[in-house]
């Protein structure tokens, strides 16, 4: 069964030199710098991926795994759902990235590998604009509902307003941007950290949505494209509780979420989702302290298999 919203191939990056970014450490509220030697960080963050990769193609996942020998300088490349998104149709978009360290991210050769597995029409790469000091951080900055074409966008210096726009008519998505902050009234620099897009429910910390009319109407777009709304409180998303993926396994849909995030769901929001998919637990309290979850992990492929 093929989902639009929920892949069943994905990208994941097997990280060989990982830290938290102090790069990124000023506007991104969910980091914390280990006091752990970097050797140790890094290979408990190798081993976490490697697991979670484990569990993933267990669940019949397609897992296409990169290495990231950390020769350039890229503390944060287990993140690759920032620089590039697949689409159905056979469109890839490249993305421009705010901090330095994190443009070194991009490679060719995972963009060679969907163009050899998979159907690929045309690439469009934005990363030129980051000389105009412009960013739009992927699918980090975008919670994009595949199906409804909407792109739900939290505003920050990571997601560029014009940007948007524009990569919504190449892409044929409706922009809904909002403000949003966290409990401490900072602005959140990741949509994905507040809201995840399932094919039957979203999760969604709407207090975290500044203006009561977007907040109202964001979440009555939700409902109006048949989702059931998961509310998420400020703790839940300090748990990683939005930064989940639904992919498509094979026993039907599977949500890849955080254990720690899990844990922090109640029983009658799991319910929900245990409606129409599968919950998988993956366990990455290392690479959480880099400010991203299993959500930033995954690089769904939107596209078809050649």
């Amino acid at each position: 069964m093929h989902s639009i919203q929920a892949p069943s191939a994905v990208v994941m990056v097997r990280p060989h030199a990982f830290a938290s970014n102090p790069e990124t450490h000023d506007d991104n509220a969910f980091q914390t710098l280990s006091n752990r030697s970097a050797d140790v960080t890094s290979r408990a963050a190798r081993d976490e991926h490697d697991t979670a990769v484990a569990q993933l193609r267990d669940a019949g996942v397609t897992v296409h795994v990169f290495d990231d020998h950390g020769v350039r300088d890229t503390p944060d490349s287990v993140f690759p759902n920032n620089w590039f998104s697949t689409h159905s149709g056979g469109h890839v978009a490249i993305y421009p990235m705010f901090a330095p360290s994190r443009r070194r991210e991009r490679r060719a050769d995972v963009i060679e590998l969907l163009k050899q597995e998979y159907r690929v029409q045309d690439v469009i790469d934005y990363s030129g604009l980051e000389q105009d000091d412009l960013a739009l951080e992927g699918t980090g900055a975008m919670v994009l509902d595949h199906v409804a074409r909407i792109a739900y966008t939290a505003k920050s210096h990571r997601a560029d307003p014009v940007l948007l726009e524009r990569f919504c008519t190449h892409f044929n998505y409706e922009p809904i941007a909002f403000d949003a902050r966290d409990a401490q009234g900072r602005d959140v620099y990741h949509t994905n950290v507040l809201m995840g897009i399932g094919t039957e429910y979203a999760l969604i910390c709407l207090d975290m949505i500044v203006e009561p009319d977007r907040r109202a109407m964001v979440k009555s777009r939700l409902e109006e494209t048949g989702k059931t709304v998961i509310d998420l409180s400020h703790d839940q998303i300090n748990e990683f509780a939005g930064n989940a993926i639904e992919l498509t396994g094979k026993n039907g849909p599977v949500l890849a979420i955080s254990a720690r995030a899990l844990a922090a769901l109640r029983p009658d929001q799991t319910a929900i989702i245990t409606n129409s998919a599968t919950l998988l637990p993956l366990s990455v309290p290392t690479i959480e302290t880099a400010g991203g979850s299993v959500r930033c992990m995954i690089a769904g492929i939107h596209l078809s298999h050649r």
